[in-house]
C-alpha cells in the first residue's frame, strides 16, 4: 500500500498500528505531511487532448471502395421556418446530412454534421440551405453534400359555416444536394409538401342512383424555384384541385357543407395531378415541378395513384 494511502486509513495515527506495518515493506516513516496524504486517489491514466488522440477515422481503408452518402439520420432538431400570416413558425424536423466518402478514408466525422447545424441556430429557409452544404462539404473534405429537413408545419383554418378556428399539420421537406466536383456548381434546391385532401370518384357519382365513394387523399408537390414560393401558396393550389379540403375541427353545420361540396366537385386522381400540374405550370415563379397523388381508395383494398413531371426545367 503507497504510503498516501495509508495516511488516508489512518489520519490521525502518527504511525501505523504494528499489525498493519508488518505486512508492509520497505518500513513507513514515523510522519507524513498532510499535504500527500490524497495522493491516491488521484492514480490513473492522464487526461488526454484531442491532439493526443488517434484519428481513426481519417486512417487509411484499402478495400477500393467509395462511398456515395455517409452521415446523420434522423436527428431530432428544434428550427424555425419562415410563416406567411406570422413571419415564423417553430417546429421540429427530423434532419438527414450526407457526404461522399473517399474509397481511401476509412471513415466520417459524425460530430461535425451536428457542429455545422447548431452554426444557424435553428432559423433554416431554403435560401439558407446552399450555405449548410458548402460547410459540409468545406469541413468533412468531401465532394458532395446532401441535406433532407423534414417537419411539420401548421395552419390555421377556418371552418367553412360555423367559423371554428383549428390549427392543420402538413409535413413539409426542404432537400438539397450540391455536386461541386472540383468546380462551382449550384445547388439542387427542391421544397415539398403533403397536402391530405378528401376526393370522391366521378365514374362512382355517374353510375350510382345515390351517393358515390370518396376517401382521403394525399398529394405531394415538390418545385424547384429562384423566387420564393410559400408553404401555403403550394396548399392553397393542392386544395382548390381536390374535391374538397380536410379540417382538423368541423361542427355538424361543416361536416354537412364538406360533404356536398366533395359531391359538387368529383376528381380522379388524374384529374387532381392534372390540375396542381396546369397550377404550377401556369406559374412563373416555378422552374421545376412534380406532382404525385394517392387515393386510399374506401372500396378497395389498394390505392389509386398518379404523377404527373415536365419533361425539361424552364
Amino acid at each position: 500500500m503507497p504510503i498516501s494511502c495509508l495516511s488516508l486509513a489512518f489520519p490521525f495515527m502518527p504511525f501505523p498500528p504494528s499489525w498493519l506495518t508488518s505486512f508492509l515493506s520497505p518500513p513507513f516513516p514515523p510522519f507524513l505531511p498532510l499535504d500527500n496524504r490524497a495522493e491516491c486517489v488521484s492514480m490513473g491514466p492522464p487526461i488526454r487532448t484531442a491532439a493526443d488522440m488517434k484519428d481513426t477515422q481519417n486512417s487509411p481503408d484499402f478495400r477500393n471502395m467509395p462511398i456515395r452518402k455517409v452521415g446523420i439520420k434522423g436527428l431530432r432538431y428544434p428550427i424555425i421556418v419562415k410563416d406567411r400570416q406570422y413571419e415564423s413558425q417553430h417546429t421540429v424536423a427530423r434532419v438527414n446530412m450526407y457526404v461522399d466518402l473517399p474509397h481511401h478514408f476509412k471513415g466520417t466525422h459524425m460530430s461535425r454534421f451536428v457542429e455545422i447545424l447548431n452554426q444557424y441556430h435553428g432559423r433554416i429557409s431554403i435560401h439558407k440551405l446552399e450555405g449548410i452544404l458548402r460547410a459540409m462539404i468545406r469541413t468533412l473534405d468531401s465532394r458532395t453534400a446532401h441535406l433532407e429537413i423534414r417537419f411539420p408545419y401548421f395552419i390555421e383554418k377556418q371552418a367553412p359555416v360555423s367559423g371554428a378556428v383549428s390549427l392543420m399539420d402538413y409535413d413539409c421537406a426542404f432537400i438539397a444536394s450540391l455536386d461541386t466536383n472540383g468546380e462551382e456548381h449550384p445547388p439542387d434546391l427542391v421544397v415539398e409538401v403533403d397536402v391530405p385532401v378528401c376526393t370522391l370518384c366521378p365514374c362512382s357519382k355517374a353510375i350510382s342512383t345515390d351517393g358515390a365513394h370518396n376517401q382521403r387523399s394525399s398529394i405531394r408537390i415538390q418545385i424547384r424555384s429562384q423566387a420564393m414560393v410559400w408553404i401555403e401558396d403550394l396548399i392553397e393550389i393542392a386544395e382548390s384541385e381536390a374535391s374538397a379540403p380536410l379540417y382538423s375541427l368541423l361542427k355538424r353545420e361543416d361536416e354537412k357543407a364538406v360533404t356536398e361540396q366533395a359531391y359538387r366537385n368529383p376528381r380522379f386522381v388524374e384529374d387532381v395531378v392534372r390540375g396542381v400540374g396546369v397550377r404550377l405550370k401556369e406559374d412563373p415563379r416555378i422552374d421545376w415541378y412534380r406532382v404525385e397523388s394517392e387515393n386510399a381508395e374506401s372500396i378497395h383494398n389498394h390505392s389509386a395513384y398518379a404523377l404527373v413531371e415536365p419533361e425539361k426545367r424552364r
